[in-house]
């Protein structure tokens, strides 16, 4: 019996090979996926829920969904689970999802042990799989289904999952009232997932050939070289591995169809290793124009790294909570390999792809139309100043600030990076160019925005009420100014009150 090659032994211009002879599926076994497929479908449909089930409710297969490998089309030979995602009429929300999940599990278990003579050849290990969070139903019903007699077994997974999609067409964006809904349930992150399977596999259904081997060689090194290890280690799933893939290929190709093979393995082993600068994520299904979703994404983003939002299902961040500390160290191990060197024995070159994309930043400046910067979110801050400098041929010291959710102004110094606050999205920073002796001062408004003014320390707090009534059209004689408690008075200086660069003085209307 011929061994099969080693990743790690095959050369890196023999990648494209390896993955086309041990990896691919050949036309049998998507043969013996579709009949399985085709069986499981007929018994949910027509032996299943033919009568009415519990609580006077009829219980209507709506649709079934091939999510996972199989419904994104990167399938490894002989190494996929199938996973059916059964849409039921009796579930009217997420909630009631929730609530009747375990029921419907229950039930499709029953049926199957019932009719799994007539289903197929064999059919083994019927097992619940209870969600890995206490208080919370089973998830999905598990069995092994060897539809013919000398075919090897199928693992199939069925899921039941609300309609939340509807009749949506494969490149319409879902309403935002769909995630409003979602993100109100407060349910666990990534929970119903399942409701938006159709998404997942719309995203990767429709990508180039080329892309979808890469993801199959990516996906066997970390089930050959990691699983395979550490088999009870909690690491992050194969949908992680493949976003990231997907991700690298995008902004290292400009999503080419024909590209290395071997440069978006090294890209992706590169990205792996240096895993707590991971921060994707994708505005295909969901973005920023609906204030409910913005504000929940935008928290997401501020939690720790790696962060990879699933683009279907903005609650399930499926990098949080896993050992990729596992995965680094063997990406590390694997780029000394031979499948990582060319036939110079000289280092594969790397795409040009950071940890997150560049951030769009709109610098706003008092006297100035916004103009827009792109800006590499782990770049220091004194890099963003040197190319404001350059372009708008300042000569000033130059202070950056933006503000903040909470309502407080934060400053950016020069070794701050955009990171630092979690901030990888497109954001308005404020530029105030000040000489000195001037500094720096913040003025809170009644309605809690901050603005920023240059002011000399030993003018009179009336020249800076005049600026405030300049800015924003509040009257100098309606203004009363307070800090730290204290009411400032028109004839003393902003140095009478020991007021220093950065400091925040409260604005009222009088």
């Amino acid at each position: 019996m011929a061994l099969h090659p080693d990743l790690y032994q095959t050369p890196a211009w023999r990648l494209d090979a390896f993955v086309t002879q041990e990896l691919q599926p050949d036309v049998e076994w998507k043969e013996e996926i579709d009949d399985v497929f085709k069986r499981v479908e007929g018994f949910l449909r027509d032996q299943c829920f033919h009568t009415q089930l519990f609580r006077d409710l009829e219980v209507r297969v709506k649709k079934i969904v091939k999510g996972g490998s199989i419904g994104k089309g990167t399938t490894l030979k002989h190494g996929s689970d199938m996973d059916l995602v059964i849409f039921l009429s009796c579930f009217s929300s997420f909630q009631e999802q929730s609530k009747l999940r375990g029921h419907i599990i229950t039930h499709v278990e029953e049926r199957l042990t019932r009719c799994r003579e007539s289903l197929a050849f064999d059919i083994q290990g019927i097992t619940v799989r209870q969600s890995q969070r206490r208080g919370t139903t089973p998830r999905s019903l598990s069995f092994y289904m060897q539809a013919r007699r000398m075919s090897e077994p199928i693992k199939v997974n069925v899921l039941p999952a609300f309609d939340a999609l509807g009749n949506l067409a494969p490149d319409e964006k879902p309403p935002s009232e769909v995630y409003e809904n979602l993100i109100k349930s407060r349910s666990k992150a990534g929970e119903f997932s399942s409701s938006f399977a159709e998404l997942q596999r719309n995203f990767f259904k429709h990508r180039p050939a080329k892309l979808k081997s890469l993801l199959r060689l990516v996906k066997h090194w970390y089930l050959k070289k990691v699983k395979a290890k550490c088999p009870r280690t909690f690491l992050p799933p194969k949908y992680a591995l493949e976003l990231l893939t997907l991700y690298a290929w995008e902004t290292g190709t400009q999503k080419a169809e024909n590209f290395s093979t071997d440069e978006g393995f090294v890209t992706v082993m590169e990205l792996l290793r240096d895993y707590e600068n991971i921060c994707i994520y994708w505005t295909t299904n969901y973005n920023f124009e609906n204030a409910v979703i913005r504000d929940f994404v935008k928290q997401k983003l501020r939690k720790n790294r790696p962060i990879i939002l699933d683009p279907a299902d903005p609650t399930n961040n499926v990098g949080e909570g896993k050992r990729w500390d596992v995965l680094a160290r063997e990406a590390a191990h694997c780029l000394k390999q031979v499948c990582c060197y060319d036939s110079n024995d000289e280092e594969i070159q790397s795409w040009d792809v950071q940890g997150a994309r560049n951030i769009q930043v709109i610098l706003r400046q008092s006297g100035w139309e916004d103009w827009t910067l792109w800006v590499n979110p782990y770049d220091p801050s004194w890099k963003m100043k040197e190319k404001i400098k350059q372009d708008r041929e300042l000569t000033g010291q130059l202070r950056l600030s933006f503000q903040d959710p909470s309502g407080e102004r934060q400053l950016l110094r020069g070794s701050d990076t955009l990171a630092q606050y979690g901030i990888f999205y497109r954001i308005v920073i404020y530029l105030l160019e000040t000489f000195s002796p001037e500094i720096q001062i913040f003025v809170k408004g009644p309605n809690n925005h901050t603005k920023v003014f240059a002011a000399d320390p030993y003018n009179c707090i009336q020249d800076l009420k005049e600026k405030i009534e300049e800015a924003r059209g509040l009257p100098v004689e309606s203004q009363v100014l307070e800090f730290q408690g204290r009411r400032l008075y028109d004839y003393k200086s902003l140095r009478d009150y020991g007021i220093q660069d950065s400091d925040t003085i409260i604005a009222r209307k009088w």
